[in-house]
């Protein structure tokens, strides 16, 4: 990393992860005339035949940080990698083992969004002298002038959009933040890489979690903690035991197969309990619940709620949201009531608030009520 350059108040520094989507944004932005630096963060070291497969289209692996330096040759843009393997591996890669061993579902991109590429991302650019950093997410950020705060806001295209994963973002870092894309559908999006004559245009989109190989997360996690793999019980919603588990990670809460239980009906996984080792097997009803703790919120466009507030809640990224009410609970946490019982609600992963388009917050789920 060069050292800090003359302040460029129009500067940006746009993350780059060698995708469609990362490529368009510096490509629009330059187009608006300002003045653009690419950097990729390298996150993470996987083995070297893992990093050279162009089938793992890792986000943050070789094939990548090449793809990502190619596009900024053609819009002739300077370049960076920045070395974030520690912050990645204490924050996002400990943490998604941490969660695994007590019986929870961590999402590992809100945590990566959250204490990687967003505070640390900031604080490169400012070594840059530039004022602002952008990334290709799906989302609005907009200033409400009668509150005075920042608002995260869904993406136009509804099925891309990214608001989910980012509501951890903080007043500070909205305002230095810029989603060129937010306001495009992918299509468009896919055009526009075609007129810019990038040459990832065509390339295909990756689903997997970026430092997990093959998106085998069992294999990744047996590697890592071979002692959290012990055989134990299966129960039903009684606590009878009805058959044995090979181990507590190789479930997820509303999962049918792999309990190998003959049963008159289908049963699923009801809930994980890691202090006694056992999964809890029930019917297809069991699964749905109404009331929720969130804990570790984040309030984003409002500064917080005094008392019940009526909200759409979605709890995992592809949920479609449904009404409820938002109770405060003690220490900031939130209580979530729904309207109506909701499937599979899973500790660890997030639960974000909405206010139509508007992203009121959003916390940890931490216990199903």
């Amino acid at each position: 990393m060069p050292k800090k350059l003359v302040s460029n108040a129009g500067a940006v520094v746009v993350a780059m992860s060698g995708g469609v989507d990362s490529s368009v944004a510096p490509a629009l932005l330059k187009e608006q005339g300002l003045d653009i630096f690419g950097m990729t963060m390298n996150l993470f070291a996987l083995p070297k035949a893992a990093c050279a497969s162009e089938e793992l289209r890792s986000c943050c692996g070789a094939a990548a940080r090449r793809d990502a330096g190619r596009v900024a040759a053609v819009l002739g843009i300077p370049y960076y990698i920045a070395d974030f393997r520690r912050t990645f591996d204490r924050a996002v890669i400990s943490d998604f083992i941490k969660e695994y061993r007590s019986g929870r579902t961590p999402n590992p991109c809100l945590r990566c969004n959250r204490f990687v590429k967003f505070g640390p991302l900031l604080r490169r650019a400012s070594r840059l002298g530039a004022a602002r950093i952008a990334t290709g997410h799906y989302a609005r950020v907009e200033f409400d002038k009668t509150s005075g705060r920042w608002r995260l806001l869904k993406a136009v295209d509804s099925d891309k959009d990214q608001s989910y994963f980012l509501y951890a973002l903080r007043q500070e870092e909205l305002a230095r933040t810029i989603f060129p894309l937010g306001g495009l559908r992918k299509s468009e999006v896919r055009a526009l890489a075609g007129r810019f004559d990038l040459p990832v245009a065509r390339k295909p989109e990756s689903q997997e979690i970026c430092f997990v190989p093959d998106d085998d997360y069992a294999a990744f996690l047996r590697e890592r903690i071979p002692e959290a793999f012990r055989p134990g019980e299966i129960v039903d919603t009684a606590g009878r035991t009805i058959g044995r588990h090979d181990g507590l990670l190789n479930y997820t809460i509303g999962q049918r197969k792999g309990m190998g239980i003959a049963a008159p009906r289908p049963l699923y996984v009801v809930a994980l309990d890691a202090a006694t080792n056992t999964v809890v097997a029930g019917p297809n009803e069991a699964l749905f619940k109404s009331r929720l703790a969130v804990s570790d919120v984040n309030w984003v466009s409002i500064a917080g709620i005094d008392g019940p507030k009526a909200a759409e809640v979605k709890i995992r990224s592809r949920h479609e949201g449904a009404p409820a009410t938002l109770v405060p609970g003690p220490g900031g946490s939130v209580v979530v009531e729904f309207a109506e019982p909701q499937r599979a609600i899973t500790p660890g992963q997030a639960a974000v608030f909405y206010d139509g388009a508007i992203v009121l917050g959003g916390g940890t789920i931490a216990q199903v009520l």
